[in-house]
C-alpha cells in the first residue's frame, strides 16, 4: 500500500487565465499544499478559480530550505503542487532542486502539462520547428553575453531566448555583432495578453522598430533566432581557414573573423563558429 504523497509539477497560464487546463485546476484543488514562486502573484489565479488550498513560497532564494520541508510532507503522505508565476515550472523558473531531491528519494513526480512561453512563441513564429534549442536568459554582463552568443553563431537550429525589458536593446545589439545584420529574428511580446505582438525582422530592423516606439520595449519577451543553413559551410575554403589562422595569431578572434569575412567574402557567422571552437581550424 502506497503511503507517500506525490509532487505535481503544474503549468499555469503565461497571461490569459483561460489557458489553464481542467486537469491543472483539479490538481490544485485536491492537493494538500501548493508551493508557489510568489504566493501573492499566484493568489490572483487561485482566487479567480475559487481554489483555497494552502500555499507556501518556493523561489530561487529559499528552494534549498523548502526542499526538506516538502520532502517531509510527501513522506507523511501529503501531496504537493509546484507552480511558478507563469508557465511551466523549472523552465527558467525555480523547481529543479526540488524535483531532483524528490526523485532521488524515490518519490513520485507527475507533470501536469500546459502553457510555456517558449513553445507558444515557436509555434507562431514561422521559423523552423523540427529542431530547436532553448537558451533561456543570457548572461547579465555584456561581455559574457556576447561571448556566449558568438558560440551560437554557427547554430543551424532555431534558437530561443527569454529577455527582460531593461536588457532588451543591449541584447539585440550583441546579437547583431554575433549573428550579423541579415539574420532573421522573431520577437514575441506579451504572449496571450492584451498587447500580444509577434514581430519578424532582421536584427537591425528589429532594433529600429523597438527604438521607434519605446513602449514596444515594455513587457516580457521571447526572442527566436533562425539558424544558419548548412549550405553556408561550403563557403569556408582551405584558403579562408588559412587566412583566419594567420589573422588570429595577431588579433582577437572577433577581429580576425570580421577581417577574414571582408577579405574572402566568407560567411561571418560560420567563421564565428569556427573561431569559437565548434569546428577545428585546419
Amino acid at each position: 500500500m502506497k503511503t507517500s504523497g506525490t509532487l505535481f509539477i503544474v503549468a499555469t497560464p503565461i497571461g490569459n487565465l483561460g489557458d489553464i487546463t481542467l486537469r491543472a485546476l483539479e490538481t490544485l484543488k485536491n492537493v494538500d499544499l501548493i508551493a508557489a514562486e510568489d504566493t501573492r502573484h499566484s493568489k490572483k489565479l487561485l482566487e479567480h478559480y475559487g481554489i483555497i488550498t494552502p500555499t507556501i513560497s518556493l523561489h530561487n532564494y529559499n528552494e534549498t530550505k523548502r526542499c526538506q520541508f516538502i520532502l517531509n510532507q510527501l513522506q507523511q503522505g501529503k501531496s504537493v503542487a509546484l507552480i511558478t508565476d507563469a508557465g511551466t515550472p523549472l523552465i527558467s523558473d525555480p523547481g529543479y532542486h526540488l524535483v531532483k531531491t524528490i526523485r532521488e528519494n524515490g518519490l513520485d513526480t507527475i507533470p501536469i502539462p500546459g502553457a510555456s512561453a517558449a513553445i507558444a512563441a515557436l509555434s507562431a513564429a514561422g521559423l523552423p520547428t523540427d529542431k530547436f534549442i532553448f537558451e533561456g536568459f543570457l548572461p547579465a554582463k555584456s561581455k559574457q553575453q556576447l561571448e556566449h552568443l558568438q558560440t551560437l553563431a554557427g547554430e543551424t537550429r532555431t534558437i530561443i531566448f527569454y529577455e527582460s525589458p531593461h536588457r532588451l536593446l543591449a541584447t539585440i545589439g550583441n546579437m547583431q555583432v554575433a549573428f550579423g545584420d541579415d539574420r532573421l529574428v522573431v520577437l514575441a511580446k506579451e504572449l496571450t495578453k492584451t498587447f500580444e505582438t509577434i514581430h519578424s525582422d532582421t536584427l537591425p530592423g528589429l532594433q529600429n522598430w523597438l527604438i521607434e516606439k519605446p513602449e514596444r520595449q515594455k513587457g516580457e519577451f521571447v526572442i527566436l533566432v533562425k539558424g544558419i543553413t548548412k549550405e553556408k559551410d561550403a563557403e569556408i575554403t582551405p584558403e579562408t581557414l588559412r587566412t583566419l589562422n594567420l589573422l588570429s595569431e595577431n588579433m582577437s578572434h572577433k577581429q580576425a573573423v570580421i577581417l577574414t569575412a571582408k577579405i574572402t567574402g566568407a560567411n561571418k557567422n560560420v567563421l564565428y563558429k569556427i573561431s569559437c571552437g565548434k569546428h577545428p581550424v585546419k
